[in-house]
């Protein structure tokens, strides 16, 4: 077998076997095939596509290229859930311990972020005492304790991926929709998922910012997903602004809390419901939708969500007061309200922008050797279609300099407001099986 023939047949729109797929991330992995020819590949992939077939079997040999995590000794069905990524993405700090407290077990791998915030650890770590750092064996009996447990990504999971996805970045092939899929695929499955829930976004802040280009990653994220034996699911929902109110770590981690007790954002917790009810659905602990969101909305009324959080973080060193205690979460030095320049309602908010303002602010990475500032962000006094008064707070800033006045510009080209608004975009746009 010979890496130019497979490039070629490719090229020309034919399908790759099994063989041929394994045979070229295992030498692209060991080196026996150079970046040349497999930024040759990548871009016959980018031009010319997948099959399904190919897609599933490009995903199950990035997988085999490195550790996988065994979750056998875990109890139930182990549902797994992964954003494409937003502004002010918390659901995975709500939606861990809200299906966890209706008995499903959640072993999740997380990592740390780059842009516009943390990653959900970096969040987590905003609570004194809060860490990972833990074995496996301590990681299952967690969850098979508390049905819930947080862990750092392996170090040699799907090593192939990390080594093509940095090849996609400097050879412009990023953005094909084959190699999305199964990067993301790939490292959910080397996770141990048994199901896998995918909130897929689309909207100015969203990796896929047109709701065509969303429809068609998700869709193929499912076929992987069932064609290798994981059960799949996605929700195409919306990033055209903020999710929520809070952009930053510990900000975050105060909604997130808020949440749980049933006092969050009506945007926030809606998604948290309805990605929610389909963790428990997949997990076999209701038969249908309507029966886990009455589960999980039960959760919430009941305080065994909030109690199933405040578990979670002391079984992992964390102070589960903060819960009761927003003080004892990092606090910046300055709160600095953004006023409104005139009346109307707000028709825009450009998520990808105030997520950069927040980075500014040291919310999140530019690189990965950047230091986080788990104290700063951003919190919205407003969103889409709120009406609003001059001089009016459209968000506070909260700051550990005075000087913050690139923000402030940036925040004001970012939030538009208008005398009237056609209309404002609805939360989720579909679900895709």
């Amino acid at each position: 077998m010979r890496m130019v023939d497979l490039i070629e047949k490719k090229r020309d729109g034919f399908e790759l076997t099994k063989q041929e797929i394994e045979y070229i991330v295992a030498g692209f992995t060991d080196e026996s095939i150079p970046d040349y020819q497999m930024s040759a590949f990548t871009m016959a992939v980018f031009f010319v596509g997948m099959t399904d077939q190919e897609r599933a079997h490009l995903t199950l040999a990035m997988v085999e290229s490195g550790d996988q995590i065994q979750l056998s000794d875990i109890e139930g069905v182990k549902v797994d859930k992964h954003s494409t990524g937003g502004v002010g993405d918390t659901t995975t700090l709500v939606l861990a311990p809200l299906v966890a407290a209706v008995g499903v077990p959640v072993a999740k791998m997380s990592g740390r972020g780059l842009g516009h915030t943390g990653g959900t650890i970096d969040k987590l770590e905003s609570i004194a005492g809060f860490h990972v750092e833990i074995t496996t064996d301590e990681f299952v009996k967690l969850v098979n304790q508390n049905k819930l447990a947080v862990v750092g990504q392996s170090g040699n999971l799907t090593p192939a991926d990390k080594k093509l996805y940095a090849l996609r970045d400097v050879t412009a092939t990023v953005n094909s929709i084959p190699l999305i899929a199964s990067s993301i695929m790939s490292k959910k499955i080397a996770a141990g998922a048994d199901a896998i829930v995918l909130d897929v976004k689309t909207g100015a802040g969203a990796f896929m910012e047109q709701l065509d280009d969303a429809r068609e990653l998700a869709k193929a994220m499912v076929q992987i997903g069932n064609n290798v034996g994981r059960n799949t699911m996605a929700v195409i929902s919306d990033m055209s602004q903020p999710l929520g109110f809070a952009i930053g770590n510990a900000l975050e981690v105060q909604e997130a809390i808020d949440t749980l007790k049933g006092k969050g954002p009506a945007d926030l917790l809606e998604l948290c419901l309805v990605l929610g009810s389909q963790m428990v659905v997949l997990a076999r602990k209701a038969s249908t939708l309507e029966e886990a969101r009455g589960l999980l909305e039960d959760a919430i009324a009941s305080g065994r969500a909030l109690e199933t959080f405040k578990v979670f973080v002391q079984s992992q060193g964390g102070d589960p007061s903060v819960a009761d205690d927003y003080n004892k979460l990092p606090q910046a030095k300055f709160k600095i309200d953004l006023p409104a320049k005139r009346a109307g309602v707000v028709s825009a908010i450009e998520a990808d922008e105030v997520g950069n303002a927040a980075m500014l602010l040291g919310a999140g990475r530019a690189t990965k050797d950047s230091e986080i500032d788990l104290a700063v962000g951003l919190l919205l006094r407003k969103k889409i279609g709120d009406k609003v008064s001059e001089g009016e707070s459209l968000l506070t800033i909260y700051s550990n300099s005075e000087d913050v006045e690139e923000v402030k510009y940036k925040l004001y080209n970012s939030i538009k407001i208008s005398d009237t608004i056609s209309d404002v975009p609805p939360l989720v746009y579909e679900i895709i099986q």
